[in-house]
């Protein structure tokens, strides 16, 4: 599907915005009517925040982003810990709040919010570091800024610790952007798969949350069908 038709379609099921699109199309996807939802704040995602001698390469990584993310009206930057590499939970967790706090203030001034996303160890992503709910708390309570929450994915928390909707409801607060995908397999959010996105729409929309949900699926049926599938069952 071309751009200019994907983002006609888009609009047309009622989507407001796409994430992480490449920064050429950004003036094709405001003149649609559809915002830009997220973008990467740093890379990569193997090599992140829980290693200090990154920290300057991320702090000016984050901050050149920080300053398109305020042009551009981006609410949120996508961030990630790193894969362990044998470093312990209780010093990731502080390598990482250490970096992040770096560049803290400048996300507030901007109003964008840093995301810390939450990726499954177990299957696509081997030795991610934040790949638990709690461990991403943590190192949000350590940063304790307004500006620093975490991205949790649906799909990838539920192959970690299942429990999806007590987890978010538990910590909400903390959660500064979702996304979705079928498990398993990671497509749509059909009978095929575990998880009941029904249920799980309706307590977000139930808590305090006001920021987006992403659709995050690689599909195996008609693109087009399956986000007007998607947004329906989203919608709530």
């Amino acid at each position: 599907m071309q751009s200019e038709e994907l983002i006609s379609e888009l609009s047309r099921i009622g989507y407001a915005g796409v994430e992480m699109c490449p920064q050429e199309l950004w003036p094709q996807v405001r003149a649609g009517g559809l915002k830009i939802v997220t973008q990467g704040g740093h890379g990569s995602l193997g090599d992140g925040l829980n290693k200090r001698e990154n920290h300057d390469r991320i702090e000016n990584e984050i901050k050149a982003n920080l300053r398109l993310a305020e042009e551009w009206q981006i609410p949120a930057l996508i961030v990630f810990s790193g894969n362990r590499n044998g470093l312990s939970d209780e010093r990731g967790i502080e390598t990482t709040a250490d970096g992040l706090k770096r560049v803290s203030r400048a996300a507030e001034d901007a109003g964008v919010t840093l995301v810390l996303e939450l990726l499954n160890s177990k299957v696509d992503h081997p030795d991610y570091q934040c790949d638990h709910t709690d461990w991403g708390v943590k190192v949000c309570q350590v940063v304790n800024s307004p500006r620093v929450k975490l991205l949790y994915d649906i799909y990838h928390m539920q192959i970690m610790e299942g429990d999806v909707i007590r987890t978010i409801k538990n910590n909400i607060d903390y959660i500064g952007h979702f996304h979705t995908a079928g498990n398993p397999g990671r497509h749509e959010l059909d009978e095929t798969q575990e998880l009941y996105y029904p249920a799980i729409m309706s307590a977000i929309a139930e808590s305090s949350y006001d920021g987006y949900v992403g659709q995050e699926f690689s599909p195996v049926k008609d693109a087009k069908m399956s986000l007007e599938a998607a947004y329906k069952i989203c919608d709530v």
